[in-house]
């Protein structure tokens, strides 16, 4: 088989720990392979530990390690955009730095794409390593934005996967600022295999994903790609408007057949609180929208490269070179 670059695409934020168990496994993974040539392209997300120092100390014995430094935390997601622009690979994997995306899996990866495919998931089985809150949260995310959006998202896939540079280019044409990176990955297409594994525990760190950045992701997820959250107020208004109706009817009759009737205060302020609350909810998913509409409409870069530091020099880069315009 022909040499080909293999571009390891990681975003760090905090991660100072992890950095040299990290390479040490994907080295140990890829040793005596004459035909992959890899790259790491680690994206320094603002972290405020020790990370960069490490990677640049890691980078100094390792001519494979290029270093972008954002000019501060702009999320995963930019982060992970930043890194497909600067990947120069064949072929692209998103891979954390925390082991739980075992690097073992690569190799196999590879197999399938050299197969013809230009995708490669890697497919979680066991989430065991998950909390129980965190797995079920997951599994009913899942089934909502894949019964309100296209395209669908495979289950249990996350941002550990292979991408030809065929799939890296069409995403880098992707020009929406607000970032859902797993549906980004699904509209662009391309024909895809699958990988199964159990995840394993993370090995260094913890976590940088609580419940309230999971939930705003949710809802970044929901909000990028479909419009059913709008569409669907249509359709509360009518049915509430008809249960009015009915009601204003039944009222009607009862006066008639047996006198004048006086509603009663509980009963109408249960009505009105409730009528409150769906159009309090309503303007709420209304204004997700328009605050989605107002973010894109300033065309603001998705991240800022502070600087990149490649093997052997500091190569200092004007912003807009790589701002993700």
């Amino acid at each position: 088989m022909p040499p080909f670059v293999l571009t390891l695409v990681v975003p760090v934020f905090n991660e100072a720990e992890a950095i040299a168990p990290f390479i040490e496994t994907v080295t140990r993974v890829f040793n005596g392979q004459t035909t992959v040539n890899i790259e790491f392209v680690f994206i320094n997300d603002g972290s405020t530990d020790s990370t960069l120092d490490r990677l640049l100390a890691s980078q100094r014995g390792d001519t494979r390690i290029r270093i972008v430094d954002l000019s501060r935390n702009f999320g995963k997601e930019a982060a992970l955009t930043a890194g497909l622009h600067v990947a120069c690979g064949d072929a692209v994997v998103p891979i954390d730095a925390d082991l739980q995306d075992p690097p073992e899996l690569i190799p196999e990866m590879i197999e399938k794409w050299r197969q013809g495919n230009e995708v490669v998931l890697a497919r979680r089985i066991d989430r065991q390593s998950d909390s129980w809150g965190k797995r079920a949260s997951a599994r009913w995310f899942y089934r909502l934005h894949n019964w309100i959006s296209q395209p669908k998202l495979p289950d249990n896939v996350g941002d550990f996967r292979l991408m030809d540079r065929r799939v890296v280019e069409a995403i880098k044409e992707l020009g929406e600022s607000r970032r859902f990176m797993k549906g980004l990955f699904a509209w662009v297409g391309f024909r895809t295999a699958y990988i199964d594994y159990v995840r394993p525990p993370r090995e260094t760190g913890s976590t940088k994903f609580n419940g309230w950045k999971l939930w705003n992701l949710a809802l970044e997820g929901v909000t990028s790609f479909s419009t059913a959250p709008l569409r669907i107020w249509t359709y509360i208004g009518f049915f509430v408007a008809l249960i009015s109706f009915v009601f204003a009817l039944f009222i009607m009759i009862k006066v008639l057949v047996i006198g004048r009737d006086v509603p009663g205060y509980a009963s109408l302020m249960v009505v009105i609180s409730f009528l409150g609350g769906i159009q309090i909810m309503g303007i709420g998913i209304i204004g997700e929208y328009l605050g989605r509409a107002y973010m894109e409409s300033k065309r603001r870069p998705v991240f800022l490269i502070r600087q990149i530091y490649e093997p052997g020099q500091i190569m200092a880069l004007r912003q807009k070179d790589f701002s993700g315009n």
